[in-house]
């Protein structure tokens, strides 16, 4: 059960591994694009290149959808990146429901575990196998293992390796149960930290905070939803940053700084500059600082950010 391409390779993975997989379930498909056709999750368009079966609910509290699991008669649900099961599916396979989850649970319990891991500047994150309760990511823990995180790691990168290093994880959880050689664990619920849905608000850049927190939001958040600010009236998205040591002298937190020689443009914040990378003005495509300065001029002292709108 997985839909978005976190879960591609946990399905290409217990495949190779020779698990019988009765069937996969995933999102029904979404209109896309200029023309709005419809559009297979990529756990779909994966599932047909290897000739699975697949189920789209719209609802998973469908009784023929319970009726259809119930068919198969499983030992087991993967879950991969999935929407929370109802206690009907839960009850269905005879061993349980594992659920892979991107982080070193109990840390960011949540449907962002990557993104807040980087926002909050951690160094360290991981990958959980745990088996489901009805209450979201609290079941017990099967197996897991650490990974670091760089320091200009963005979310999207981070996503990427997570993918494959969980599908690793996966595939040995499985191995362990087909064994018998597996013991779960509780959650320690005194070390739970959250890690809620990604929202607009939550996107906003405050360039008042500490350059630090400005760049690990902008990186948590890149290359999608990103963040976002306001230059000349206008939204423009920061996919790509970096923190800088170059110390604020009395400029208001916003204050844009242009190198042309160098190419460089840079904010400042409440105590440090932060370098922009990369920017992505209101409709255009996503720009180098290089392109952004050629194209937009910006001057030394403009400002970004909502004061100045």
């Amino acid at each position: 059960m997985g839909t978005p391409a976190f879960a591609l390779p946990s399905l290409e993975r217990i495949h190779r591994d020779g698990h019988e997989i009765a069937s996969v379930v995933t999102n029904p498909d979404k209109p896309s694009g200029r023309g709005r056709k419809l559009k297979p999750p990529e756990v779909k368009q994966l599932a047909k290149e290897l000739n699975l079966d697949t189920i789209q609910p719209r609802k998973l509290s469908d009784p023929v959808l319970v009726e259809k699991l119930t068919e198969l008669q499983p030992e087991l649900f993967v879950v991969v990146a999935f929407r929370i099961l109802p206690k009907k599916l839960l009850k269905i396979p005879s061993f349980g429901s594992v659920n892979l989850h991107a982080s070193l649970l109990p840390k960011y319990r949540g449907a962002a575990p990557i993104n807040w891991a980087i926002i909050n500047g951690e160094t360290e994150t991981g990958v959980t196998t745990f088996l489901i309760k009805p209450k979201v990511d609290t079941g017990d823990i099967l197996l897991q293992r650490k990974y670091p995180i760089a320091p200009d790691d963005t979310y999207g990168e981070l996503y990427e390796r997570l993918s494959h290093f969980g599908a690793d994880l996966l595939s040995n959880t499985l191995e362990l149960i087909e064994k018998n050689r597996i013991s779960p664990v509780s959650q320690n619920e005194g070390e739970v930290t959250r890690a809620p849905k990604i929202t607009r608000d939550i996107c906003r850049l405050d360039f008042a905070r500490p350059a630090d927190e400005v760049a690990n939001l902008i990186r948590g958040l890149s290359p999608k939803p990103a963040a976002f600010t306001f230059f000349r009236g206008k939204e423009i998205k920061i996919v790509r940053a970096q923190y800088t040591d170059v110390r604020v002298s009395g400029e208001i937190p916003g204050t844009v700084k242009v190198n042309r020689n160098i190419k460089e443009l840079m904010v400042a914040c409440a105590d440090t500059f932060i370098k922009l990378k990369e920017l992505q003005p209101e409709g255009k495509k996503v720009m180098t600082s290089a392109e952004f300065i050629n194209g937009y001029q910006p001057q030394d002292g403009e400002m970004m950010g909502d004061s100045i709108n």
